[in-house]
């Protein structure tokens, strides 16, 4: 499924297999999760990807062939695929451990072609093995929901025990059960008349869940905001207590309205959370099965990823949507 500019609909494209390169491994994809991102992407709002663009960074998929030097995998390995596919590792940040906040840094279904495809290449140093009992559809929102949503609930700091979540969405679901069995108490706000999305925290055991127009029902340790809405900064502020903080945890987000100094001031901080590390990915995916973290999906074949990312766009996904690959496409 081809991207060929912002704002104009995926259309179906048949075309070679590609051969892997250095380093490189060739996936066939199982499943590939349909995040936010790949929204952004389409829509326009953020610059510059590659096109004509395969979207997609939630991959799935087992090895069927290798570049020179790639002696990571051998053929039949399932691995998992992130948003981040390739970094100089020469500059400062590399050399730091903060290889997410590289200039040169390649993302996958941006950069890169990513998993809404039958096939997919990716550099072997950027994937994740993935253990073969774990069905694809499920461990796919693992790999960018789940990676940033750990990252960002390691950024709201580990006092934070009453933690809201902004936007009960793909991400959000996963960092509950997270946070549930961290002994965190969960405070959970959907968009404003989404009863179901406030059902659905609340079975993933959150402690409160409402509109994000709302104020909680007491105040917050810290707050991760998933929902690409500036306007819940200064709402989220106004919620924290003093001391804690804010966590803006998406790729791109409208702007964020002026609000007055008293909402930030007692020590309260408001940071982003940019990309991952392969070092957050191993340590996630390590943690999630020791937690037992499951994922809910809404899965699509391939030809249907217009009508997923609609789906999410318009808020009607419980969970996280997957494409998933039907054993005819990929013959």
């Amino acid at each position: 499924m081809l991207l060929d500019g912002a704002r104009r609909p995926l259309r179906e494209a048949r075309r070679a297999v590609p051969a892997p390169g250095p380093r490189q491994v060739l996936l066939r994809v199982a499943a590939c999760g349909v995040c936010r991102t790949d929204l952004h992407v389409a829509d326009g709002e953020l610059p510059d990807p590659k096109l004509p663009l395969v979207l997609g960074h939630e991959i799935v998929g087992d090895v069927v062939g290798v570049g020179t030097g790639a002696t990571r995998f051998a053929a039949g390995t399932r691995v998992g695929v992130p948003w981040l596919g390739w970094t100089c590792g020469a500059c400062r940040f590399c050399r730091s451990g903060r290889e997410n906040l590289c200039a040169e840094a390649r993302f996958t279904g941006y950069h890169l072609d990513g998993g809404y495809a039958e096939y997919t290449l990716a550099d072997e140093r950027f994937c994740f093995p993935l253990p073969r009992e774990l069905q694809a559809q499920y461990a796919a929102p693992l790999l960018c929901a789940g990676l940033i949503g750990y990252r960002s609930l390691v950024a709201a700091g580990d006092g934070a025990e009453r933690l809201g979540l902004y936007g009960f969405g793909a991400a959000a679901h996963i960092v509950a059960q997270i946070a549930r069995a961290q002994s965190r108490r969960v405070f959970a706000f959907t968009r404003p008349g989404d009863a179901e999305g406030q059902r659905f925290a609340l079975e993933l055991g959150a402690a409160w869940a409402g509109p994000s127009d709302a104020p909680p029902p007491e105040p917050l340790d810290a707050a991760i905001i998933f929902a690409p809405a500036g306007a819940l900064v200064p709402a989220a502020l106004r919620a924290v207590e003093r001391g804690g903080t804010v966590v803006c945890a998406g790729i791109h987000m409208s702007d964020i309205p002026q609000f007055p100094y008293e909402i930030l001031w007692g020590e309260r901080v408001v940071r982003s959370v940019a990309n991952l590390t392969r070092r957050d990915g191993e340590e996630f995916l390590a943690l999630a099965p020791r937690l037992d973290v499951h994922t809910s999906v809404e899965t699509y074949p391939l030809h249907r990823a217009p009508e997923a990312l609609d789906a999410l766009r318009a808020g009607r996904v419980r969970g996280a949507a997957v494409l998933v690959m039907e054993e005819s496409e990929a013959e």
